[in-house]
């Protein structure tokens, strides 16, 4: 395994499986195995909705010896819900009793994005509508500036409960106001990255300043087909390229497309409830790519981003929600 040091002086592993979409009755499953298999690092968010069954496989992994909770990466995101900051500690709170953990190795702010506060207890996770059962529901946004939500973050690090803060979805422009004022810089930034959307410029920059970057999706369309997020001709992995070099190296093209990830200097957190391709991610450290090929794959760069609130929350949340442009 390879690892990303960060600048608190913890080591994030490189590999880690992402659990967006990974079914509640499939998840604990998922991860005692990817456990047994030599996953240390999750990536979970309070909207994938899985918390509990996660942290379940993740206990059993535990009590059968497979590891002890200080071999493991958990990272976690703040719903767009909770930016206040009254609302940001009981997320994180919320979000560890779900988990069963005592603390998160890294919390992260999931989008640049706030919303209007909705109880637990009304509903959780809240997703995207403020009031699903509304005659025309919508996103709907509150002025909570980032510097508020990121101020609870750093007391969220103080208090014991996060021991590295981070950002999604946020480009250059946003990191830098960020960096401002904060206290305690972010760890770690997480983005949309793959072949087809390479964001070279945006690495080059987190690389200056000390900030990790994880890719996630970093297979491209292969998460959005089923959501009509993606045409099927929009898929990296069919890229001639990719399989004359994945027949060259003897891999898979995913197994191609991943090393390119982990090569060019990033963390990839891909997605799978199969124990054979939970297998197929991980075992990326025995090959490497040739400058060349790398530079090949990187050629493929159509600036396509699939997951885009811009575009998908008017489609799916009768809202135009931007934040890219």
């Amino acid at each position: 395994m390879i690892y990303l040091k960060l600048h608190s002086g913890d080591e994030l592993p490189a590999v880690g499986l992402g659990m967006w979409k990974v079914a509640n009755e499939e998840a604990p499953r998922v991860a005692q195995e990817a456990i047994e298999l030599g996953y240390r690092h999750f990536d979970l968010a309070c909207d994938y909705g899985n918390e509990v069954e996660t942290g379940q496989g993740i206990r059993a992994a535990i009590d059968a010896g497979s590891c002890k909770r200080e071999d493991l990466w958990i990272t976690s995101k703040l719903w767009n819900t909770y930016h206040a900051k009254e609302h940001v500690r009981p997320a994180c709170e919320k979000t560890l009793s779900d988990l069963g953990l005592d603390y998160l190795d890294l919390y992260l702010i999931h989008f640049p994005i706030a919303q209007k506060f909705v109880p637990f207890e009304e509903r959780y996770p809240p997703a995207w509508f403020t009031e699903p059962d509304a005659d025309n529901p919508v996103v709907e946004s509150v002025p909570v500036p980032i510097s508020e939500t990121w101020s609870a973050m750093e007391e969220l690090v103080d208090a014991g409960l996060v021991k590295n803060i981070g950002i999604c979805n946020f480009g250059t422009s946003l990191i830098r106001d960020l960096l401002s004022h904060a206290r305690i810089k972010p760890s770690v930034l997480q983005v949309e990255s793959h072949p087809y959307l390479t964001q070279d410029k945006l690495l080059r920059y987190c690389q200056q300043e000390g900030i990790a970057y994880t890719a996630f999706s970093p297979l491209g369309a292969l998460s959005y087909f089923q959501l009509n997020m993606a045409e099927q001709s929009e898929s990296v992995i069919e890229e001639p390229l990719v399989k004359e070099i994945a027949g060259r190296v003897n891999r898979t093209p995913a197994q191609v497309l991943l090393r390119w990830g982990v090569q060019r200097g990033t963390a990839i957190v891909p997605k799978s409830s199969k124990r054979d391709r939970l297998a197929e991610n991980l075992a990326l450290f025995d090959f490497e790519l040739s400058e060349d090929d790398m530079k090949g794959i990187s050629a493929l760069n159509r600036n396509r981003r699939f997951n885009d609130p811009g575009d998908f929350c008017e489609a799916a949340f009768n809202t135009f929600f931007p934040i890219y442009e």
